[in-house]
């Protein structure tokens, strides 16, 4: 019996290190991946259905307003603290006007 509580007691203590040694942690991706290569691709004036195939499915379309889309993409790298980034798509008369968020068009992508 005393080897048994004490088996138990060690589990417990052990189960309660997040730092301990020779455990692996998994990266957790989340959401919508963008590159600064797909942003790259857009334009204004393009179609909600070219946005979508170079963005992908928008992770939120706003209810109210069917001409915002917005992506999101949070990464969390194993032990470390969860980074995340937003992409806002706007259009006007189902043709895209401008974005905002934690991405930009390069300026050699504009100019091509």
């Amino acid at each position: 019996m005393r080897k048994f509580l004490i088996s138990i007691t060690a589990v417990f203590l052990l189960s309660g290190c997040s730092g301990f040694p020779g455990v692996y942690k998994i990266d957790i991706p989340q959401g919508n991946v963008i590159t600064q290569e797909m942003v790259d691709q857009l334009r204004p004036g393009m179609s909600h259905s070219q946005v979508r195939y170079v963005l992908g499915t928008p992770l939120v379309v706003d209810t109210f307003n069917g001409e915002r889309w917005d992506y999101i993409s949070t990464f969390k790298k194993g032990g470390e603290t969860r980074t995340q980034e937003h992409l806002s798509l706007f259009f006007n008369n189902g043709k895209l006007s401008n974005l905002s968020g934690d991405y930009k068009p390069s300026t050699t992508a504009a100019q091509q």
